[in-house]
């Protein structure tokens, strides 16, 4: 079974963060994700994650705190997801690849059609603001 290592980035900005939704032609059609992308050999998930926001979104971006990895086994492969919170440093978002986008606040998260293996990541992130912000 192929086992895919994809980045993806919590970008906040105001107090919100930007979730993106899946096109119809990629797998998992329209269900809703954090952007990023699948690591190329020898990259570090940092540095993918700036590749693949340019690519995708067209900005550039910091690369801040990792979150907690987490694996997900689909019946088709299996994904590890290496959350990093990220803010937007230069560029206005351009969807190149996805179907839409939207800033929600955290609270808010869980009201979209999330791809199951983004659940672990939401809610870890969800806790971890919490904490930081009582």
């Amino acid at each position: 079974m192929k086992h895919l290592q994809v980045a993806c980035a919590i970008i906040e900005a105001k107090g919100k963060v930007l979730c993106t939704q899946r096109s119809e032609s990629m797998s998992l059609p329209l269900k809703w994700e954090f952007p990023g992308g699948k690591l190329d050999e020898g990259e570090s998930p940092g540095e993918c994650l700036r590749r693949e926001l340019r690519e995708e979104l067209g900005i550039e971006a910091s690369v801040g705190q990792a979150c907690p990895e987490t694996t997900h086994h689909y019946p088709e492969f299996s994904i590890t997801l290496y959350p990093f919170i990220c803010a937007i440093v230069s560029g206005e978002i351009t969807l190149h690849e996805h179907a839409a986008m939207v800033w929600l606040p955290v609270e808010k998260l869980q009201a979209l059609d999330w791809a199951e293996a983004d659940w672990p990541v939401i809610k870890d992130y969800q806790a971890q603001f919490k904490r930081n912000n009582p």
